[in-house]
């Protein structure tokens, strides 16, 4: 049974720092996925014992849904909010959306790719509701986009036969199968390249 991340844990507090310890469980499921990632994996990695890694952060599943909280505030990870937000236009926002995706998926400086899209791809069927909690938050993105979309047609900056929802699912797949590019070794330019073509299509 899943431990409750909310439930307050006995012992000793934690003597590591655990943004350090965040972050380096971070970049491990980002390489290797939430399956093929161990305890001992972590547990190495982080520079903590089992009992540490259970008193702080709850079993393997709870440090995941942290991680992917603490992915998602960060700037490679909020980059698609943050431009809808920002945006005056929803064409500035899917541009800026795009170019920064081409940009960030390749950066050396961390894991290619984007955490959320290819974290759970492969799951085993008794971890299904992580596959199911990362496939949320990726409809949860369309959502956003078709509702930016949305607001767009109405305000008349798309015209009125534009469909939001199909927009919307374009722009998500292009953006998805940028981050599988990326960690199949696609640069930086070449993913530019796929921006440019993919912002053709704005009506």
């Amino acid at each position: 049974m899943t431990e409750n991340p909310t439930r307050p844990r006995r012992g000793r507090p934690p003597t590591f720092d655990r943004g350090v310890a965040l972050t380096a469980a971070t970049r491990l499921f980002w390489e290797r996925g939430y399956e093929a990632t161990s305890v001992t994996d972590l547990t190495t990695a982080m520079g903590i014992r089992p009992g540490s890694l259970y008193a702080a952060f709850g079993d393997k599943r709870s440090l995941f849904e942290e991680v992917v909280r603490h992915y998602g505030h960060s700037p490679v990870g909020a980059f698609a909010e943050a431009a809808l937000q920002e945006e005056t236009t929803a064409y500035a926002a899917f541009a800026r959306i795009l170019r920064e995706a081409a940009a960030i998926y390749p950066d050396p400086s961390h894991p290619a790719g984007c955490l959320v899209i290819s974290a759970a791809t492969n799951v085993s069927p008794q971890d299904a509701e992580v596959q199911a909690h990362l496939r949320d938050l990726r409809n949860r993105n369309l959502h956003a986009f078709e509702t930016r979309l949305r607001t767009a047609r109405a305000d008349g900056e798309l015209p009125p036969d534009a469909d939001p929802h199909a927009l919307a699912g374009y722009f998500g797949t292009v953006i998805q199968g940028m981050s599988q590019q990326a960690r199949d070794g696609a640069t930086a330019a070449d993913l530019a390249r796929t921006a440019e073509l993919a912002l053709r299509a704005w009506p």
